[in-house]
């Protein structure tokens, strides 16, 4: 089974690649889902979560107020490393359990695991091939800013702690410009695609 790690920026189309790859026959695994899961009342990371940041970053249901999370370890490193070291290992147990359960069944196949810092966690040894989806900031910052709860404020400031773009595209095996159409987009993944298909085989 070829591993592929997909990555890229905030806003820079990672999660459209992924579907794209996912619907040409990739196994599709998001990190930030992953994350989503392990930080959820009766998560892994939950507990310890609370117990490092308290009462004020949890919601009326007990659930984690994530933007409040967020808020509070971008405007300082050590607990964003912090949050990381909670977050990171359960969600790289749980892609590798995945990922071994695809081998099994699909052992010439292509699994993708999408993550925005792949390459700041220091996770590339871990795949066969590195893609990145790319664009140009002021594109990241303007897509990024259609999200709800979105701020210029917090948009830079999560930018500010990402490798830029042009960095990572030097690191990888494909670079996938979605600076373009959704369709030039694609037909970049299907050329991609069918070169995986040739190094899985």
């Amino acid at each position: 089974m070829l591993r592929v790690g997909l990555t890229g920026g905030l806003a820079s189309g990672k999660s459209f690649v992924g579907q794209a790859l996912a619907e040409l026959g990739c196994l599709w695994i998001q990190a930030d889902e992953l994350g989503h899961r392990v930080m959820a009342p009766g998560g892994e990371a939950y507990e310890a979560i609370v117990r490092e940041f308290g009462g004020v970053i949890l919601k009326e249901d007990g659930s984690i107020d994530r933007t409040a999370l967020a808020d509070l370890v971008f405007e300082d490193p050590e607990r964003l490393e912090a949050l990381n070291k909670l977050v990171h290992p359960p969600v790289i147990r749980q892609e590798e359990e995945l990922l071994r359960e695809f081998a099994a069944r699909e052992p010439a196949g292509i699994a993708v695991v999408e993550a925005a810092i792949l390459l700041e966690a220091g996770s590339r040894e871990r795949f066969d091939r590195l893609v990145v989806a790319w664009c140009r900031e002021d594109q990241q910052v303007e897509r990024a800013l259609r999200r709800p709860g979105a701020t210029l404020e917090r948009v830079m400031a999560r930018l500010g702690r990402q490798m830029p773009l042009n960095e990572k595209a030097k690191l990888a095996d494909f670079v996938i410009d979605t600076s373009g159409s959704k369709e030039n987009t694609l037909e970049q993944v299907r050329r991609m695609h069918e070169s995986l298909r040739r190094i899985a085989s």
